[in-house]
């Protein structure tokens, strides 16, 4: 319980001196000093400072994933797609140190455990939309364009000047992702057959009819037809 707390203390710490300094005031040294402990304290609760910021990271994202999971879904899933947008870009624009902190410096391969559960909510979402039939490319093509239009939109935003960020911006570029990667009903024709294929292959973890070898099959041939 005693390390518990101390270790709360030290995050909280750490997440001041990130507010008022950005990424570089949080330091082992500063952040030992600000919370009352030494450095090996730190480095046995955390590991190393990567550690520490990922901790912090998580706890200042915290309130936010809590607000995007606690999204009821609704009839449309692509409203709710719409929903998660402007709920991630508040986000970043009110947090910028935190946001920059968490998505500022990508790391190849690697995802705090902020960042995966953000993932997994997107993830959701994108798969309420196939498998209503209304994805025009795959399920990984379309989380990934979102998330990074999103959070390049977050970043435009967190350099301008209050005065100067037009909200508009988010929305327009929030509609034209959207229509890429979406459509108002399943089409007709080729598209439809690549729309239902993807809706089919969103379906594939439920039909407990099928062995996993054939599910694994089948995948592969749904696969070459969304490609």
């Amino acid at each position: 319980m005693a390390s518990e707390t101390t270790r709360e203390r030290i995050i909280e710490a750490a997440a001041a001196l990130l507010t008022e300094g950005g990424r570089e005031a949080v330091s082992t040294r500063a952040v030992g000093a600000a919370a009352g402990v030494q450095a090996p304290t730190l480095y046995r609760l955390f590991g190393d400072k990567q550690g520490l910021l990922d901790a912090v990271a998580s706890h200042g994202f915290a309130t936010y994933l809590r607000e995007k999971a606690a999204l009821k879904p609704g009839d449309d899933p692509v409203q709710d797609l719409r929903r998660g947008w402007d709920l991630h870009v508040g986000f970043g624009v009110e947090n910028p140190a935190c946001y920059a902190l968490i998505y500022g410096e990508p790391r190849p391969g690697v995802r705090s455990p902020a960042t995966r559960e953000a993932e997994e909510i997107l993830a959701g979402q994108v798969r309420r939309i196939a498998e209503a039939g209304r994805l025009r490319v795959t399920e990984e093509r379309a989380a990934h364009l979102i998330h990074s239009a999103a959070a390049g939109m977050t970043f435009q935003l967190i350099g301008l000047l209050p005065e100067q960020r037009d909200p508009a911006l988010s929305t327009l570029a929030r509609e034209a992702v959207i229509a890429a990667v979406t459509t108002d009903a399943p089409a007709a024709g080729h598209d439809g057959v690549a729309g239902n294929a993807i809706a089919l292959r969103a379906a594939l973890p439920r039909l407990a009819e099928l062995s996993p070898a054939e599910r694994a099959l089948l995948d592969e041939w749904l696969g070459r037809l969304t490609a």
